[in-house]
This record gives structure tokens, C-alpha cells and sequence, in this order.
């Protein structure tokens, strides 16, 4: 069933031909990286009984996996993801595997897992990206995208929840490696149905450039040079705003997790920090699913600058909590906006990047968001001790609020069609892409 003959709802999008198998591979796969932090760390720890050493190798797995993720999925926009995720998949679960095997043994270097953890970050298959990019495709009709990534965003978060209870309940029954073991039989298998799905088939990857603009102006081979990767980032206003606000939502959420468990135990209440995180995970999937379900009427970019600030004013307010189960009250209320931001983000991602770099695109968000949260995190755990935890609060909550007001003065702005100024930097108009669409 075509999706542009379908009225906007989240059955419509799960009603979409192929959508239903294509998104439940790439959850599949998704799963493991629910698991496979808690689980590295585990295993870690339980085989060199070093908390130094298990942080050490996690900021090696964690970094490399971040901040190469625009790489990975530029491979992906360039070849397809039937000649890259496989590979990649391959590698990682083999890199898994060796982890597994290898922390299965009390006493082990750690400098051989770190040796292990670093290519295995590397190779991090874009299983998120790809998704998102192949939403595109299934429901190119706008209002039920907004469906379709509000789905997914919520479903992802989801998934980080149930990851870690899945790893405590294999750590009763069998060794912590075998959360690693589990970890890649599962982005193994997620690949490998993601990318035997009928909608990748049309997918094949950017082709060679032809001859027109210089080297340092264009594509070289299919891949865009610096320049053109400065116009992505830098020449599209609204993409720019999606990276910045995605890295100031990711640092008030890094930096508010450190934030719960000193305020618990400030209250001398540890068991309320699973209370305060639930209650901000169920808050963003109740508000992630309101605000799919909405035709909103103003643009993205305004409403990502709204939905921002009322997440950084509404977690600033936390601080002031007097007990527990008030901060629990406010952590679900800000909740509500975390899933809103982060599928706006995405949604001006994929509409400021041309088709041959929405992979790219999306996972700029990701990467920005990721990055601000481990920053923040360790930047949060100087803070706390040095100063009083309102004012921490305050100071998380600020970088949201601030990028949230820039953002809205900047919507106001026209802005440029981004997607079409990287056809013209190609060498070709808009008009001469749709024509060519239409006779190939």
C-alpha cells in the first residue's frame, strides 16, 4: 500500500509497504547497542576487577563509535548499505565476539581489550541513520515522516531501556560475556534483514560525478570534498540548528543523569534515581507519540527551538525539587519535550540534505548529540561538590535554553533551500534532477 494514500497516522506508517519488516530489522539490530555498554563494562570489570581499566576501554569503544559515525555513514551514502553494513556488521560482531571470548578469562590485559575496543567503536554499524534515511523512501509524504521518525525515536529510547534489563537478567543466569556474545548475534542478524529488506533494493549508493565542477568545488569519485561538506554543515542554517541543538539536548541529559544520583544522595534516597530516569524515559515516549500524531503548522525549525527551551527551562526547574517525588514529577514533565526535539531534529536534517547525503546528515545529529552528553557528563562530575546542586541544574539546562533562543532568532530568517544548493555545488539545477528522474 502506497503511504501517500494513507491519512497520517502511526498505523498508516506501520501499514506502509515493507515498512513493518524494515523497521523491526533495524530494532533488532538497534538492541544491541542497548545492551552492549552495560555489557562491555560488566565484562570488563569482571575479568581485570579494575574500574579504572573498564572505564578506560568504554571511553575508547565509546569514542571511536561517535565520533566516526559521520564517516561510516558517509560509506553508507556513497556504496549503499547492502555493500557496506555487511562488512560492517561482520566486523563489529567479530570484534564482539573476540571481547566476549577474551573477557571470559580472569587476569586479561587491558591493553589487549582496548586493542578490541577500539575497532569494534570503529566499526559501529549506522543501523539508526540507515533507518531514518530509508523512512524517507517508505513515507516520503511529509506528515506521516514526522509519524515515522517519531516512532523511531521513541522505539530507540525504548530500546536503551529494556537493553540494560535484558544484560541484568543474562548476568543471573550466565557470565557478564555473554551479554557481548548476545550483543552480536544481534547487530549480525539485524543487519543482515535490514539489508534483505525490498526497500534497500533502490538504494545503491551515489554514483560518479560527472565532469563539470573543479575537484575543490565539487564531488570527487562520488565523495564530497571539504568544501562541500562545509556548505552541508555550514551553508544550511537549519541543519546547523539541528546539530547545535541536538548537542545541547544530549549535554542536559548527560549532565541531569549524574545530577539524579547526587541529589539521591543528598536525600539519602539511592533507590530514586531508577524512579527519576523512568520517569523521564516514560515522559519523552508519551511525548514523542503526542507530538508525532500532531499536524503542526509551524516550521521545524521554530518548533525545535520551542520544545528546546521548554525541555531546558522544565529540567533547570528540578533542581529546586524538595524531595524525591517532586524532581520524579518534574523529570516526567520535562521528558515530555525530549523525544519532540530530538525528532525535529531529524526531520530538518532530512529536509535541509540532498537525497545523496541524508545518512550523513542524520548522523551529525546523532554524533552531536552523543558527544554533548559525554561532555557534559564529565564536565557534571567537576561541578558536583564545587557547587550547589540547583545551580548545577541551572548550569545543565542552560546550553539548551541558549541554542533554543539562537535558533529562534534565526527562524525568522528566510532560509536557503540547502538541498538545492548542493545540487547546483554537483553541477546541476533542481529542475535538471527532476527531469533526469523522470527518464531514468
Amino acid at each position: 500500500m502506497s503511504a501517500s494514500s494513507l491519512a497520517p497516522s502511526y498505523a498508516a506508517v506501520l501499514r506502509t509497504r515493507y515498512a513493518c519488516r524494515t523497521f523491526g530489522a533495524a530494532l533488532l539490530g538497534r538492541l544491541s547497542y542497548g545492551m552492549v555498554s552495560l555489557s562491555l563494562l560488566l565484562a570488563i570489570k569482571e575479568a581485570t576487577n579494575s574500574y579504572a581499566v573498564a572505564g578506560t576501554v568504554m571511553a575508547l569503544f565509546g569514542l571511536t563509535s561517535v565520533f566516526l559515525s559521520p564517516t561510516r555513514a558517509g560509506l553508507v551514502d556513497r556504496y549503499g548499505p547492502r555493500r557496506v553494513l555487511l562488512p560492517m556488521a561482520a566486523a563489529y560482531a567479530l570484534l564482539l565476539t573476540g571481547l566476549a571470548f577474551a573477557t571470559s578469562w580472569p587476569g586479561t590485559s587491558g591493553i589487549l581489550l582496548g586493542v578490541l575496543a577500539v575497532p569494534a567503536g570503529a566499526c559501529t554499524p549506522p543501523l539508526g541513520p540507515v533507518m531514518r534515511t530509508l523512512w524517507s523512501g517508505l513515507v516520503p509524504e511529509r506528515r506521516l515522516l514526522q509519524r515515522a521518525y517519531s516512532l523511531d525515536t521513541v522505539a530507540e529510547e525504548l530500546l536503551f531501556v529494556t537493553g540494560p534489563l535484558l544484560v541484568g537478567m543474562l548476568a543471573r543466569v550466565a557470565a557478564p560475556w555473554a551479554g557481548l556474545a548476545v550483543s552480536a548475534a544481534l547487530v549480525l542478524t539485524g543487519s543482515l534483514a535490514l539489508i534483505s529488506s525490498p526497500a534497500v533494493r533502490g538504494w545503491v549508493g551515489r554514483q560518479k560525478a560527472p565532469a563539470g565542477p573543479a575537484p575543490s568545488e565539487g564531488l570527487v569519485d562520488g565523495v564530497e570534498s571539504a568544501p562541500l561538506r562545509r556548505r552541508l554543515l555550514q551553508g544550511g542554517p537549519g541543519l546547523r540548528q539541528a546539530i547545535a541543538v541536538s548537542a545541547a539536548v544530549g549535554m542536559c541529559l548527560g549532565a541531569f543523569d549524574l545530577l539524579v544520583i547526587a541529589f539521591a544522595d543528598e536525600q539519602q534516597e539511592p533507590e530514586a534515581v531508577a524512579w527519576v530516569l523512568a520517569a523521564l524515559s516514560g515522559g519523552s515516549a508519551i511525548g514523542g507519540l503526542v507530538y508525532g500524531a500532531v499536524s503542526w503548522r509551524a516550521s521545524s525549525r521554530l518548533r525545535l527551538a520551542v520544545v528546546a527551551a521548554a525541555l531546558g527551562l522544565t529540567l533547570a526547574a528540578t533542581g529546586l525539587s524538595p524531595h524525591p517525588y517532586v524532581l520524579i514529577a518534574w523529570a516526567a514533565l520535562g521528558g515530555l519535550f525530549v523525544a519532540p526535539a530530538i525528532t525535529t531534529a531529524y526531520l530538518i536534517a532530512d529536509e535541509c540534505a540532498s537525497p545523496a547525503t541524508r545518512t550523513t546528515a542524520g548522523a551529525w545529529v546523532n554524533t552531536a548529540f552523543n558527544a554533548g552528553s559525554a561532555g557534559a557528563t564529565a564536565a557534571t562530575g567537576l561541578a558536583v561538590g564545587r557547587l550547589p546542586l540547583p545551580v548545577c541544574f541551572a548550569l545543565a539546562a542552560a546550553p539548551v535554553v541558549l541554542s533554543a533562543a539562537t535558533a529562534l532568532h534565526r527562524s525568522r530568517r528566510p532560509a536557503p533551500n540547502t538541498a538545492a544548493l548542493l545540487e547546483l555545488e554537483a553541477g546541476r539545477t533542481p529542475d535538471a534532477e527532476r527531469q533526469a528522474s523522470v527518464i531514468g
